[in-house]
């Protein structure tokens, strides 16, 4: 006797991941870059994460209320955004600007399109940009490395990020090790290359579009007569390439894809970085990059192998 036979959409295949699982690793891999902030920024840089990821979860647990939804807190992605916000911010940052960043990436841009894997941008990055531009100055107020441990010294607070000051003043030891001006996350190389190691050992990303990113910016920075090291230690390239730009919900599905998308982001960072007005350019790129996605998924979609086109039947018969 044959056995029953049970038709049912894809996947078919299960790993047993799930969403909480996944957000969780990401939130393991980003605990480096949060421990250096608070070691070179101070306790300010813990106020400003526990802020920006109690507001997330907040924003989230009311909106899913008001919209009559499910609620999502529990799959842990409205934590991974407070995290990823914060690490976008300078320490000076005021908790309830923080708190507007939080409104702006939960519920306008995830939340009113739907949800975890409805938005069609980075809602960190789209709500840094938002605050960039509003709060521009407030949004570019570096503070000095270790300036917490030294209270005597009110006027060595402010300082510049690497970008700014230009190449070669900042040397590739304090770059590596975070020993500079900017926000709280993208200071510390070493941190976020930890975090990306953990991840790829995970299988939570792929190497292909953090190296591909990284790739574009040094041979373009070659091309413009730039240090490649410099530029890819300074400024929020590794923190974009590493935790930004493999967001599985605004990159493409396949290899080819997400190759064009990196290239993409690389092209746009650097050309931003040299004929635009400010001095980084990893958050515009990357979100210009998302909403582009649907078009480089048209271009790059694979096709199914070994179908047959069916003969239209001749009008004789």
């Amino acid at each position: 006797m044959v056995g029953k036979l049970y038709a049912s959409s894809s996947p078919h295949l299960r790993q047993g991941d799930t969403t909480r699982k996944i957000m969780l690793d990401v939130i393991i891999a980003l605990l480096p870059a949060c421990i250096a902030s608070v070691v070179i920024f101070g306790y300010m840089s813990a106020v400003l994460i526990a802020v920006s990821v109690v507001s997330c979860v907040i924003c989230e647990y009311i909106c899913r209320r008001i919209m009559k939804r499910n609620n999502t807190i529990g799959d842990l992605s409205a934590v991974v955004t407070g995290i990823l916000l914060a690490l976008n911010y300078p320490v000076s940052l005021s908790p309830l600007i923080a708190i507007g960043g939080s409104v702006v990436a939960i519920v306008i841009v995830k939340q009113m399109f739907g949800g975890i894997g409805q938005n069609f941008v980075n809602p960190a990055l789209t709500a840094r940009i938002v605050l960039l531009t509003s709060f521009s100055s407030k949004m570019s107020n570096w503070t000095e490395p270790f300036a917490y441990l030294n209270k005597n010294a009110a006027d060595a607070v402010s300082t510049a990020t690497p970008l700014a000051d230009g190449e070669h003043l900042t040397s590739y030891f304090d770059l590596f090790f975070g020993i500079h001006g900017g926000c709280l996350g993208e200071t510390c190389v070493l941190a976020i290359l930890l975090g990306g190691i953990y991840l790829v050992a995970r299988r939570v990303i792929t190497p292909l579009i953090p190296l591909t990113y990284m790739g574009t910016v040094a041979i373009l920075s070659l091309c413009f007569g730039l240090d490649p090291i410099y530029q890819l230690l300074s400024g929020g390239l590794m923190l974009g390439a590493v935790f930004m730009a493999t967001d599985y919900t605004t990159t493409p599905l396949s290899n080819l894809g997400r190759f064009v998308f990196a290239v993409g982001c690389g092209l746009l960072t650097m050309l931003i970085r040299q004929f635009g007005s400010l001095p980084e350019g990893v958050s515009f790129s990357i979100v210009i990059m998302n909403i582009l996605v649907p078009y480089i998924e048209k271009f790059t979609r694979l096709k199914p192998k070994g179908f047959i086109k069916p003969k239209k039947e001749s009008a004789s018969k």
